[in-house]
Parts: structure tokens; sequence; C-alpha cells
């Protein structure tokens, strides 16, 4: 019963991501927007206080590369583009699919490593799969809307 619960949290997380995704591409994107949400997700960092969530060196080590290959996706599927004079970032059609298989992929892991790993680890784990993936790909945008934002100020100063 708990696998049904945590997978249709896990589904209406993703629909909000995805929302929230959709409805980020219609606003100018600015540094504030990019660096805070790896910020506020490190407060989470927290739950490792309580013995039940920490993770081995290994677990935490397998933990980090998989979210830093995954980080790839999404730093693959994020661009710029300049619009009324201001940066967006752009609509990616991959975005959803990448969105959908990287949840697939998760539920698949949980339910493999639901029936070997603790529930506290296995969301141990999962919280820094997460924000191994966020960092990097937050990273890549920031240094990605500065060379467009430098790009753009550099063309429209010579007009």
């Amino acid at each position: 019963m708990t696998i049904y619960i945590s997978t249709g949290i896990a589904i209406v997380m993703a629909m909000g991501v995805f929302m929230f995704r959709m409805k980020e591409t219609k606003k100018p994107v600015n540094e504030k927007k990019i660096i805070l949400p790896p910020l506020f997700m490190s407060t989470g960092a927290l739950m490792f206080l309580f013995p039940m969530f920490r993770v081995t060196r290994y677990e935490f080590l397998e933990a980090l590369v998989a979210g830093m290959v995954f980080s790839i996706l999404l730093i693959k599927t994020s661009k710029f583009e300049v619009r009324n004079e201001q940066i967006y970032i752009q609509r990616s059609k991959a975005f959803i699919f990448i969105l959908v298989g990287l949840m697939v992929i998760r539920l698949v892991a949980k339910l493999i490593l639901g029936s070997t790993i603790e529930v506290g680890v296995l969301g141990g784990m999962f919280f820094l799969l997460a924000f191994a993936m966020i960092v990097p790909w937050r990273i890549a945008m920031l240094y990605q809307y500065k060379k467009v934002k430098a790009a753009y100020l550099s063309e429209s100063n010579m007009v």
C-alpha cells in the first residue's frame, strides 16, 4: 500500500514540476531565480541529523554520481533566449519526456532498492540524488544565463 501512495505522490510532484517549468518559461529569468532553488532545497540536508536517514560513503557516492549523470539531461534541455529585451528560458519539447523518464527510473530504483535498503536511508539517497542533479544543472544555467546576458548587452551597446 505504501508503494502506491508514494508513487502517487511522485506523479503529483512530477506534474507540479512540469507545470512550474511551463510557467517559468513565461517570465523573465534572473540570477536570483536560478540560484535560490538549490539553496532552498539544501535545508533538506537537515534530515541527516537523524540516524535513520544517514547513508554510508558508498551510498553517498552512488547517489551523487547518479544525480550528476541525470543532471546532464537537464543541462542539455535548458537554453535561454532574449525576448522583449529580457532573458527567458526556452521551452523544451524534450523536458516532459526527460521528467517522465527520470520518474520511471526513480520508481524502478525504489522498487528494486526498497527491499534491500531501509526506507530512511533510501530517502536520504534520493534527496542526495536530487540535490546532486539540481546543483550542477543550476550552475550550468547560471553560466549560460551570464553568457547570454553578456552577448545581449554587448550586442545592444553596438547599436
